[in-house]
């Protein structure tokens, strides 16, 4: 009878395996009598050939959680400025810190993750965003008796936004563990499809549930979603063993992170290639109202379009570089494309003021551009993990994430003084050049 033994906290001898510790070791052993004690039964676990999907499913959900928090908060602006008596800057400054939360916490809770593991990262990561929203639900929110300033607002989702950033890295690093070099861009792109699922389901939830039953159910619901995606984290999230169909995180003899170029060039580019891409999240709906005079039925549709061809595009793009074997060409593709398309859609908008008739091209040009510069998310991270090493993944795709919501901060921050020197002409012309900056750093080969 064939049986995992699992021996936790081993650590390599020096020099051997570099820097890094493995959080677990799981040996085969053919001869291992099933009862060993009430220990040794606890840490033993069987995995089946397709457990690798419950823990792609792990990610997604947690993913997908924060996400909904992340993105669902802001769409609730309009009603939150009403509740919290806010005016439009005190609102930036609150809806601003939760970016910055999680731009400053994502590199730590990666490292951690290189260092404890993914199962007590996201565990902990988890359970402390839910407990931080329970506590928001009861005290942070506006009541008959009393309305909470703004500073206490912010420094609310400042908080929750640092222990939200434990999401991503430790996610990533199972993923990589779990899934073959055959699968990884596939399963990393699905596990992507969850921001722009997470996304829309806070976009168009939160509102309405604001209005009806205020922020305590607003709070409250996003701290069950995290609650939830705890429980199962706990339940089926471990570390896979070796020799099995999963593919052990162990420590490699390769640069930490932090001391690889190749790393940080590709960490940056992905930062790059998301500027032009958080420019189309939050300002598209703005440019189709204010410039082309586009309805909210036309702004919103377009919208939807852009978040539902970027999820089927990451599911698309994981599975064809998967069989190709061809990540880092699609990359430079990818960034290529989407400097052509924000160059097409800055000509458009400059013909549109000699030419009214190209008005109607507008919302296409913005969701072709929209989705081009959204679809290589999955094979981004995949090439990143990869090119990392096995025991670093959780501190590069952390790193990766700290350049992406640098941009969440200063996109929006940056757009509105962009608009006042360039006009709108600028603001698509400023995402070209960011995409094109970031085709020359992909162009090298690692």
């Amino acid at each position: 009878m064939k049986l995992w033994r699992y021996i936790p906290s081993v650590k390599p001898p020096a020099g051997r395996h570099g820097n890094g510790t493995m959080s677990a070791i799981i040996t085969r052993n053919d001869c291992q009598s099933p009862v060993q004690g009430g220990a040794g039964n606890s840490a033993r676990r069987a995995f089946g050939p397709n457990h690798r999907w419950k823990v792609l499913g792990i990610g997604v959900a947690a993913n997908a959680g924060f996400s909904a928090t992340f993105s669902g908060i802001p769409a609730t602006a309009v009603v939150m400025r009403q509740g919290y008596h806010l005016d439009n800057a005190s609102l930036g400054l609150a809806l601003g810190l939760l970016g910055l939360g999680v731009a400053l916490s994502e590199l730590p809770w990666g490292v951690l993750t290189d260092r404890w593991g993914d199962r007590h990262v996201l565990l902990i990561g988890l359970g402390a965003t839910a407990a931080w929203l329970c506590i928001m639900a009861l005290l942070v929110v506006p009541t008959k008796a009393a309305i909470p300033g703004v500073a206490l607002l912010a420094a609310s989702l400042l908080v929750a936004g640092l222990l939200g950033g434990s999401v991503n890295g430790s996610s990533g690093r199972a993923i990589m563990a779990w899934f073959g070099e055959g699968e990884r861009g596939f399963a990393m792109s699905i596990r992507q499809t969850a921001v722009p699922l997470g996304g829309g389901f806070g976009a168009l939830v939160l509102p309405s549930l604001a209005v009806a039953l205020g922020f305590t159910a607003v709070f409250g619901l996003l701290a069950a979603v995290s609650a939830l995606s705890a429980y199962f984290a706990w339940r089926w999230l471990h570390e896979p063993p070796v020799g099995s169909d999963g593919h052990a995180v162990a420590a490699t003899g390769g640069p930490a992170p932090l001391r690889n170029i190749e790393v940080w060039r590709i960490s940056t580019a992905i930062g790059l290639l998301c500027f032009p891409q958080v420019a189309v999240l939050t300002f598209a709906s703005v440019f189709l109202h204010d410039f082309a005079g586009m309805g909210t039925w036309v702004t919103s549709a377009s919208l939807a379009a852009v978040q539902t061809g970027a999820m089927v595009m990451r599911v698309w793009s994981g599975r064809f570089t998967d069989r190709r074997g061809n990540r880092r060409p699609f990359l430079k593709f990818c960034s290529a494309l989407s400097a052509l398309a924000f160059l097409a859609l800055w000509l458009l908008v400059i013909g549109t003021a000699g030419s009214p008739a190209l008005t109607p091209l507008l919302p296409v040009m913005v969701v072709v551009a929209g989705i081009a510069v959204s679809a290589w998310h999955g094979v981004a991270y995949t090439e990143l993990a990869t090119l990392a090493g096995a025991g670093h993944v959780g501190t590069a795709l952390s790193l990766a994430n700290s350049f992406v919501f640098i941009g969440f901060c200063l996109v929006p921050i940056a757009i509105p003084w962009l608009l006042v020197l360039f006009a709108w002409p600028g603001v698509w012309l400023a995402a070209a050049i960011c995409a094109a900056i970031a085709w020359p750093i992909f162009l090298r080969q690692a």
